[in-house]
């Protein structure tokens, strides 16, 4: 199967085709590759890694409920109970995660969620919903500890709930000497009224997600299911150990710590197939601009996001007569 490259090349010879050549591209290889597994296959794809020099809205890339309209487009129409999930996403809201999880689980019994790069933050939660986890050498998840979007004195960041309960719990122990009160008060004075009690909730519910859905798919019938379950959303929750909501977990620490992974390069026709996918799908983010999400089956249905407005395709990737002129990507 071809490469990064040879895949541009690919597009070249397509520059004159009525219907986007990144769209007949992508398509071509994500159907192949449900030809070659026997099963749907559903890409999740959003344009975090392939800079553009474009400003992009970031809300555009994160997991949200809009993702739900999306599922319901490509879902239709599938038969069977197993799916393929090729998941590239920087996370979002959990509470998105888990009506992803609940909204697909009613369509697949058998799910596998393949990671040709990176599943961070809440799409790492939905490959914990997975019966197994498909990664490369090159692939990676990320913590699940929940984050925090807040106005403060230097602008809107985005604040570890844990690192603010442990910076409340610091504050604490300082404060019992008076002498440092006038150094916190300007930091504590930021914190909200239901601050403190948010964060522990949301850390608390992305670490029962995760064990919930680990207990019931991946590690049924273990005999220690719950409590692997909740080791290992206690492990990926752990701010204090990765530091960073960005650390990225390769497969072997992930396995390590009981997850159920499969490697790519265990069927090398599966893993270029996976590969030329992904390769196809970055440069459909690259060579349009302002597309910032695709998810899209093997039959060519697909729910495309852009920064300007949301393009709705029917089978084998034809346009509907009101979005003609929209769908293409050129």
């Amino acid at each position: 199967m071809p490469s990064w490259s040879e895949i541009l090349s690919e597009l070249a010879t397509l520059r004159n085709q009525a219907i986007s050549r990144y769209d007949i591209v992508r398509r071509k290889y994500l159907s192949e590759l449900s030809r070659h597994t026997q099963r749907n296959t559903i890409l999740y794809a959003t344009n975090w890694t392939s800079p553009t020099g474009l400003p992009i809205d970031p809300s555009s890339l994160s997991i949200t409920f809009e993702d739900i309209q999306g599922l319901m487009e490509v879902i239709h129409g599938l038969k069977g109970h197993q799916l393929d999930l090729i998941l590239h996403s920087p996370g979002g809201f959990p509470e998105a995660a888990d009506a992803f999880v609940k909204y697909i689980r009613t369509k697949f019994q058998d799910i596998r969620v393949i990671i040709p790069y990176a599943a961070m933050s809440a799409a790492a939660m939905i490959a914990c919903s997975a019966n197994r986890i498909v990664m490369g050498k090159h692939s990676f998840i990320g913590p699940i500890d929940p984050q925090l979007v807040l106005q403060t004195q230097l602008g809107i960041q985005s604040i570890p709930a844990q690192a603010i309960l442990q910076q409340f719990e610091k504050a604490k122990m300082d404060c019992q000497d008076q002498k440092n009160l006038n150094f916190w008060y300007p930091i504590i004075a930021q914190f909200g009224p239901a601050l403190i009690v948010q964060c522990q909730n949301a850390d608390k519910l992305a670490k029962e997600l995760v064990s919930e859905w680990l207990e019931k798919y991946m590690f049924a019938g273990l005999e220690n299911a719950n409590a692997q379950a909740k080791h290992v959303a206690n492990y990926l929750a752990d701010h204090t150990k990765f530091k960073t909501h960005s650390k990225h977990i390769d497969r072997d620490e992930a396995r390590g710590e009981g997850l159920m992974i499969e490697n790519l390069e265990d069927d090398q026709k599966f893993q270029d197939l996976v590969l030329s996918v992904f390769h196809a799908t970055t440069h459909t983010f690259t060579g349009t601009g302002t597309t910032s999400k695709i998810i899209e089956n093997q039959l060519g249905k697909a729910f495309i996001k852009t920064q300007q407005l949301v393009q709705y395709f029917g089978q084998q990737g034809v346009p509907s007569t009101a979005q003609k002129d929209e769908g293409k990507h050129e």
